[in-house]
């Protein structure tokens, strides 16, 4: 019995330190493409002189410092403000972007924009140019308004889509919509 007990405990120690589990190192891990920020279900409030101009929506954000990229997914919303404060337009997306740089804002996927008086505006991807405060794309667009349906390739906007431009109109007709209510 001396000597089991001591025979018993070195199987013991011995066994314990050979079956130690390591960690897997990624070595092809990048750390600059790790965001330093991440958040979810978020609000940003953008103001000038103390001003509301717009907010934004999020399902999920993530920051990217050396970029200056803030990459917005699982749906985005921005609703934008008159000088008075007031609601004039909501643009909603599945995903988007946001420049560091220049404070533009790329929706993409689904871009739904409709403003207080109506008029909906439906593309794949758009910008709000920050330094202009304008919508632009390159892009095939749809807008409904209560007296026209336009289709086309490009289109530049207000941020209140009262004053827009489609460069390569495609489709155009009279809304009969309201002929019928």
């Amino acid at each position: 019995m001396k000597f089991i007990l001591p025979i018993f405990a070195m199987f013991i120690l011995f066994g314990c330190q050979s079956n130690r589990i390591k960690p897997t190192v990624d070595l092809n891990l990048n750390i600059d493409e790790l965001p330093s920020q991440e958040s979810w279900n978020s609000q940003v409030i953008f103001s000038d002189s103390g001003r509301t101009t717009a907010v934004l929506d999020a399902g999920h954000f993530k920051v990217f410092d050396q970029s200056q990229i803030t990459v917005l997914d699982q749906g985005i919303e921005v609703v934008f403000y008159d000088r008075n404060e007031h609601k004039t337009t909501t643009l909603t997306a599945k995903r988007g972007k946001v420049d560091g740089k220049t404070n533009n804002l790329f929706a993409m996927d689904s871009v739904v924009a409709v403003s207080d008086s109506g008029v909906v505006l439906k593309t794949e991807n758009l910008m709000f140019r920050n330094k202009d405060q304008k919508i632009v794309t390159k892009d095939y667009v749809t807008i409904i308004s209560s007296k026209e349906i336009i289709k086309g390739y490009g289109f530049e906007s207000d941020r209140d889509l009262k004053s827009y431009t489609i460069y390569k109109i495609t489709y155009q007709t009279q809304n009969d919509s309201t002929k019928n209510n």
